[in-house]
């Protein structure tokens, strides 16, 4: 039983990452029907500028991550305001510059810091045990600060007339544009959003799994399949996604001594549910 229980708060913990990962690809799409391929590059340069800003700035953890946040959203307001907005009506030019930006992006911090992993080590250490249960303190902070942060997204989105005006873009921007919401302004700051999303995912996660250039890849292939689980554009539809899938990869790692469950849910849920399980008519292509 309580091997049970402690692969629940495994895939939980997770779940809550991947929901922040995910939360921030899907608003890209939703609002600027932009596949944002560069995702993976904004998660590996939070972890890298976190480690940065602790090993060679000797600021304190929790102050390196709020720098990985507003430097990962600073260069991602940049990149929309000075890119993706001349071409961002151009879905294939758009697939190109996030796609040019992210190897940018991996290239760089592989000239930066060579191809070994760096030795990153999250401040908070010890493990909780309660009853039969065990779980690190690491993972049950970064469980905590995710929570926060991905409420916080919805509170954002739900209860402040920035989210709804960035909802109003995301239904139909020519419409929202008339009633005088502006496109390049919100266009950036949600593109901003996303990447200080992604640069907070990087400098939580990677002091407690690995910081090197090679996780780029996998964290945009995970944040791709969840978005395409719960339904491109959806928030709702991301976040349950995210949480299934860490809980399908925790109880699959621990039963069947492998993570092919998620590929069994992604094929089975696309099979029922084509559109994802929160999908709407898919934007132009």
């Amino acid at each position: 039983m309580s091997q049970i229980a402690a692969a629940g708060l495994i895939g939980v913990s997770l779940g809550a990452q991947y929901a922040l990962l995910a939360l921030g690809f899907t608003l890209i799409f939703g609002i600027l029907g932009v596949v944002n391929f560069a995702h993976g590059g904004f998660y590996v340069l939070g972890g890298y500028i976190a480690y940065g800003a602790v090993m060679a700035l000797g600021v304190p953890y929790p102050v390196a991550v709020l720098i990985a946040v507003f430097a990962t959203a600073a260069l991602g307001w940049l990149f929309e305001l000075l890119l993706v907005e001349r071409v961002v009506e151009d879905h294939l030019a758009t697939l190109m510059l996030t796609l040019g930006l992210y190897l940018v992006l991996s290239t760089g911090v592989l000239a930066a810091f060579g191809p070994e992993s760096r030795q990153f080590a999250f401040p908070v250490t010890g493990t909780l045990r309660y009853g039969g249960l065990y779980m690190p303190l690491a993972n049950l902070v970064v469980l905590a600060i995710c929570l926060l942060a991905i409420g916080g997204v919805y509170l954002l989105m739900y209860r402040t007339d920035l989210g709804r005006a960035l909802r109003a873009l995301a239904d139909d921007r020519h419409v929202a544009a008339t009633q005088g919401l502006r496109p390049r302004l919100l266009f950036p700051l949600a593109f901003a959003i996303a990447a200080g999303l992604a640069g907070l995912t990087g400098a939580l996660v990677t002091p407690i799994l690995s910081l090197g250039p090679q996780v780029c890849d996998p964290v945009l292939a995970t944040s791709f399949l969840i978005v395409i689980l719960g339904g491109f554009g959806s928030i709702g539809g991301a976040t349950v996604a995210a949480f299934l899938v860490g809980m399908v990869e925790a109880y699959s790692s621990v039963y069947l001594g492998g993570s092919l469950g998620a590929l069994v849910l992604f094929v089975l849920v696309l099979v029922v549910r084509p559109a994802g399980l929160f999908g709407r008519e898919a934007r132009g292509a």
